[in-house]
């Protein structure tokens, strides 16, 4: 009876010891996460690149679409920053944001280049769409 319990004793001692090491080992430590991730200036820069190709931007254009975008992402975050915790105001402003940024674009580009972008903008979103309904 005593060598049962002491075995009892011993194997219970080993799951607990196991089982701590184990779940210390597989609990990473915890981590400020951030519900959106911030939009950064190398974003900006990026999407000026692909647009660069995309629409033929002349140099002068491209210098005023990266400050646009970058100006952007600048808003972007600060919004997303101080609306954290309502959503319906963060959509408004992140909706007024986009608005603005538009009409920017529009006075930089041209007819063709805007139309372009906006087309490839509805294909985007499109592709978007169909990968939520797929998933």
């Amino acid at each position: 009876m005593h060598l049962s319990r002491l075995f009892l004793a011993l194997a219970l001692l080993a799951t607990l010891a196991a089982g701590c090491a184990r779940r210390n080992k597989n609990i990473p430590e915890a981590k400020s996460v951030s519900t959106a991730p911030t939009v950064t200036a190398t974003a900006a820069r990026d999407l000026t690149d692909v647009m660069t190709d995309e629409l033929k931007l002349r140099p002068d254009q491209q210098q005023k679409v990266r400050a646009i975008l970058t100006t952007t992402a600048e808003q972007v975050n600060t919004a997303r920053q101080q609306n954290a915790n309502n959503r319906p105001a963060l959509m408004a402003e992140l909706k007024r944001i986009n608005i603005s940024s538009d009409k920017q674009m529009q006075q930089v580009l041209t007819s063709t280049q805007y139309q372009q972008m906006k087309a490839k903008q509805r294909q985007m979103q499109a592709e978007m769409q169909n990968r939520k309904t797929d998933q």
